[in-house]
């Protein structure tokens, strides 16, 4: 497959740009989204537009499938490349969703005081999910537990119950842009901040916090 996809973007300045990118490319783009969201310890940027072009592509292939010959050993070989995209696509939502189960206080803080323009952590289906998921946590802590305590314990603060994201764990991560000058943090107090350069094609174990921006901009894969 040659076909070229269009596919909705945000450019650096944040706003929508248009990248013409064919399935390989889309594919790539997918699995990139999908072991960054796997390693990183907190919900990334939000990829609707990935994820709604590789199920108009699997569609297209699914239709492609029925007008070939069974007996074509393309069949087969097509039908694994699509039993593999799928598996890629549904570990990646399922991966957001548990992510939203565990933070999901904090996940709708984040979205509440999020800069007008910077791009969303979470889908309006995510958005949605997660508003309900915290109204049914709400609804049952009431029912189960929270009415027979006495009036002055029948409160929780959720987003201070709920443990927040560690940004602090370690992470290993592949660059695919050359960085100059990031500042890592001591691991004690006894240290000073020190700068580093990371190579194009390195691999490091560093903590999340530090290269953050750069897995938001692309600049380095989480493996």
């Amino acid at each position: 497959m040659t076909e070229e996809l269009d596919f909705l973007g945000q450019d650096s300045d944040g706003g929508s740009e248009e990248v013409v990118l064919t399935p390989a490319e889309l594919i790539e783009r997918l699995e990139q989204a999908w072991m960054n969201e796997k390693f990183a310890p907190e919900l990334l940027e939000s990829k609707p537009e990935i994820v709604e072009c590789v199920m108009e592509q699997l569609e297209h292939m699914e239709e492609n499938l029925r007008r070939a010959k069974r007996e074509d050993l393309k069949v087969s070989i097509h039908q694994m490349e699509m039993e593999r995209i799928r598996y890629v696509l549904s570990s990646y939502l399922r991966c957001r969703l548990m992510k939203i189960e565990k933070f999901f206080p904090h996940v709708l803080e984040k979205e509440k005081t999020r800069p007008e323009g910077e791009p969303s952590s979470l889908s309006p289906e995510e958005l949605a999910f997660a508003r309900e998921f915290m109204a049914n946590t709400e609804s049952y802590l009431k029912n189960v537990a929270l009415k027979h305590m006495p009036p002055n314990l029948q409160k929780v603060d959720l987003f201070r119950a709920v443990p927040k994201p560690d940004l602090d764990s370690y992470v290993f991560l592949r660059v695919r842009e050359r960085q100059e000058n990031i500042l890592v943090e001591p691991d004690t107090d006894e240290q000073r901040d020190y700068v580093i350069d990371l190579e194009k094609g390195s691999q490091h174990l560093i903590r999340y916090k530090t290269i953050a921006p750069l897995v938001a901009s692309g600049a380095v894969q989480l493996i």
